[in-house]
């Protein structure tokens, strides 16, 4: 933590957090609020679906590329210069976007989009500890989560207003001018949170013994597991929704949004419950208690798609309750991963996004379309996920028992 914190930031608490969350929901923002116009995109540019969905591919690969260096370069050069150059670098590839004659020049911006938008999200992390002890940082890091939990709710809609409105390059152009308001807000606001004393040489050596340190540490590696790996068990049915909602459960599209309020809800209700356990139980006690929330809804899911046929009167709300599941844990394991190793939190943020995000990606490209035409298939996917999360947690547990046994002071 910076010795200096308190004399960084003078505005209430919330303020900060809502900063934060803004470059968070970047990432959300450049992927849900361009999809409803992917058909529009296609007929526009003479693209395939294929090509289409290298648009999405080349950004997904972009941001999971470069989280791995936003936060070991903000432990060099702080987090400040990071957070605004990969600002920067967004609205200009936003105005790519807006400009491409060619899917060609479209999937080259949205490359160029990935490789900068994880910034926000992952230097957010390192700065939420930078400037508070754990049990303050646990709540800031549950209201970012509230506050971050509206971006999927939101972009689409937006996305599809502009669209009817103003055509898909509008779309391209919102992004851009968000990026500029973002970056006129942070190089205004956001103080300098990593202190001189608390910076790494930034050299090759340092940084691959860095990488190494953590990476062969298997603390690490479970813990990011623990949190990565249950949140594709709700992200699952978020890929799956065009089959699970049109399909399996007869809705059309005009009423797809009642499917992302609901999970959306459920995250932003268990983060607001993690921010008030914060200081008064044990970060074991608080894991355990979201753990076993998803665990007993994704059973009761799967026995209800085995005995019932999926209906829309019931078959959202499992994916509502096990989202705030995930949410009351998430919060409290990320502050685990970043206090493994205090010298080196803006690279475990970047290593555990990774890790989350290769996640996301294969359950994207493998997993979803296989099981997606089976309430039960998609049921029985999800709860498997949350379950290597759980055995990750539970082997941490008793390999080492004294991880998340305090309650957090501050």
């Amino acid at each position: 933590m910076n010795p200096d914190a308190q004399k960084l930031w003078a505005a209430p608490q919330w303020a900060f957090a809502i900063l934060l969350a803004l470059l968070g929901m970047l990432g959300p923002f450049s992927i849900d609020t361009y999809l409803p116009a992917f058909a529009g995109i296609a007929r526009s540019l003479d693209a395939t679906p294929v090509q289409m969905q290298q648009t999405l591919s080349a950004y997904l690969f972009g941001f999971a590329f470069m989280s791995l260096f936003h936060g070991s370069i903000s432990d060099s050069v702080g987090r400040r210069p990071v957070v605004l150059w990969g600002l920067a670098v967004f609205v200009l590839a936003s105005m790519g976007c807006a400009l491409s004659q060619s899917i060609g020049q479209l999937v080259f911006f949205r490359a160029a989009q990935g490789l900068c938008t994880g910034a926000g999200i992952v230097v957010s992390r390192a700065i939420v500890r930078d400037m508070y002890p754990p049990s303050q940082a646990q709540k800031v890091m549950s209201q970012v989560t509230i506050f971050f939990g509206a971006a999927p709710a939101i972009a689409p809609m937006l996305g599809g207003w502009l669209l009817i409105h103003s055509g898909w390059h509008a779309i391209f152009w919102f992004l851009c001018g968000v990026g500029v308001v973002l970056w006129i807000a942070n190089y205004r606001l956001l103080p300098e949170t990593l202190h001189k004393d608390q910076r790494q040489p930034f050299h090759p050596k340092n940084l691959l013994a860095g990488y190494w340190k953590l990476g062969s540490d298997p603390r690490f590696f479970l813990l990011a597991l623990a949190s990565g790996i249950p949140f594709n068990g709700m992200f699952l049915y978020v890929l799956s929704a065009p089959v699970f909602l049109g399909e399996h459960l007869g809705l059309p599209p005009e009423h797809f949004f009642w499917f992302f309020m609901l999970s959306i809800l459920g995250i932003m209700a268990g983060a607001w419950v993690s921010g008030r356990a914060a200081g008064k139980l044990a970060p074991k006690r608080q894991i355990r208690n979201g753990f076993v929330v998803m665990l007993c809804i994704g059973l009761l899911n799967l026995l209800a798609n085995l005995l019932f046929k999926a209906d829309v009167v019931w078959a959202l709300i499992p994916i509502c309750i096990f989202a705030f599941g995930w949410a009351m844990m998430v919060p409290v394991v990320t502050l685990l991963v970043l206090d493994l190793h205090p010298e080196r939190r803006g690279m475990a943020s970047s290593l555990q996004m990774f890790i989350g995000s290769s996640a996301n990606g294969l359950v994207a490209g493998v997993l979803s379309p296989l099981v997606m035409h089976s309430t039960v298939a998609l049921a029985a996917t999800s709860l498997l996920l949350m379950g290597i999360g759980l055995c990750s947690w539970l082997f941490i547990r008793r390999r080492w028992p004294d991880i998340g046994q305090q309650v957090a002071q501050g």
